[in-house]
């Protein structure tokens, strides 16, 4: 120890943090943000911040606390961040100020695996699975529940007032009236607010229903869908832009719905990431696959399961792309398609889906299938089990995405990494 000693040295060969530091070296980072005026709190350079949120996250290190930890008490994250330690402050501002660095590195990463032969575009397997939000789900509140509670506050904030009026001018002191007053005005406040963000959500989603309407043909036209929050809508102040979403368990939680698409071939890569509100799968095929496609390059074949069965998605895809999309149709909507009225759109989506279902009787097309198994279900398996990764720590649907995509970017340098050795 007389002499400086290295670190690297100190590193197992196989660690993941080699391959973090050489592939930083190739990546063009000019897209991250960083304080210019050269004040406030110390500044690092953007290549050892990103590599530490990845090194952290691939192994199961989210809390932005936990990771200043780390640079004191991990070897290989000091290693990385060359024994320096950014506190959690600086950690979690980074991660939330720069989603465009991590969406350009996202795809800059995947370039190099093409370059270097471990990406090769054949299918592609597309599925979703349900986050828990950081926010809990006893909080979540009902438009009926808000609008309820708003006339109760209303009227005890009255009574208040009046109480405080007449003590004034009976000369009683009251110590404790104000403190109830500024709690209940309070919460008066949250409610109003959480009220209008339901009447946003709700003004959205019916621009955008009237949208999709001018897209379809005049029979088969998806229902109008109100302006104003229905009672049944909720929201949750805590994290308004999550939703009380149903699990495969047959449960609710207080989440969102989180996409992959992976890469069949190889190493199964994941090629697209993205997180939405919807509880279900049946919009999310063409968007995704049109993100793959951009990050990645042109398919030959698009798997999905039953809940990504959007007729219309399908057929935009095969025509604009030329490819294959195999999915399973529903066969409760098959039975129902024998009694609804004749159309031009419903012939082209009844002979649709018996392309679909003849596809998967082929041999070519079952083998095909088969590969979700071993590819995407897996991929969210390593990120749920082996990374541990539950639970959103952001807030928002913009910083959960960035989350995603940060959760997406560690996965690929592990994958990456192992193939590499």
């Amino acid at each position: 120890m007389l002499l400086p000693p290295d670190l690297r040295d100190w590193v197992e060969q196989d660690d993941l943090v080699h391959f973090l530091v050489d592939a930083l070296r190739v990546l063009d980072l000019s897209s991250a943000r960083i304080n210019h005026r050269g004040t406030g709190s110390q500044q690092y350079p953007p290549g050892m911040m990103l590599g530490l949120l990845v090194y952290c996250y691939a192994n199961g290190i989210f809390s932005s606390r936990q990771i200043e930890r780390a640079t004191y008490q991990n070897l290989s994250v000091r290693y990385l961040t060359a024994n320096t330690h950014p506190d959690h402050d600086t950690i979690a501002t980074f991660r939330r100020q720069n989603p465009a660095l991590l969406r350009s590195a996202f795809v800059q990463l995947l370039q190099l695996a093409r370059r270097t032969g471990l990406l090769h575009l054949g299918a592609l397997a597309l599925d979703g699975t349900k986050l828990a939000a950081n926010a809990t789900k006893r909080k979540t509140l009902t438009a009926a529940q808000i609008k309820e509670e708003l006339c109760q506050l209303d009227q005890r904030v009255s009574q208040l007032l009046q109480q405080a009026e007449t003590a004034d001018q009976n000369d009683i002191g009251i110590d404790q009236l104000p403190v109830e007053l500024t709690d209940a005005q309070a919460r008066r406040a949250r409610l109003l607010e959480a009220k209008a963000q339901l009447e946003a959500q709700a003004q959205t989603r019916h621009q955008q229903r009237e949208a999709e309407r001018l897209e379809h043909p005049s029979g088969d036209r998806p229902r109008r869908v109100a302006s104003e929050p229905r009672p049944s809508d909720t929201i949750n102040p805590t994290d308004p832009d999550s939703t009380l979403t149903p699990t495969a368990q047959a449960r609710y939680i207080q989440g969102y719905n989180a996409q992959l698409v992976v890469s069949t071939q190889a190493r199964g890569l994941i090629v697209a990431s993205d997180v939405v509100r919807d509880t279900s799968d049946i919009q999310q095929l063409q968007p995704m696959i049109e993100q793959a496609i951009e990050n990645a390059g042109p398919v030959s074949h698009v798997l999905v399961d039953t809940g990504y069965e959007n007729t219309r998605q399908i057929i935009a895809l095969e025509k604009r792309h030329g490819l294959e999309v195999l999915c399973p149709p529903a066969a409760i909507a098959n039975a129902k398609e024998d009694h609804l009225p004749r159309s031009p759109w419903r012939r082209e989506r009844k002979s649709k889906r018996q392309q679909l279902r003849a596809r998967l009787q082929t041999a070519e097309g079952r083998r095909l299938y088969q590969l979700r198994r071993t590819t995407v279900e897996p991929a969210i398996g390593i990120i749920k089990s082996a990374l541990g990764f539950v639970q959103f720590r952001l807030r928002g649907l913009s910083q959960v995405k960035t989350e995603w995509l940060l959760v997406s970017l560690a996965f690929n340098c592990r994958r990456m990494a192992a193939a590499l050795g």
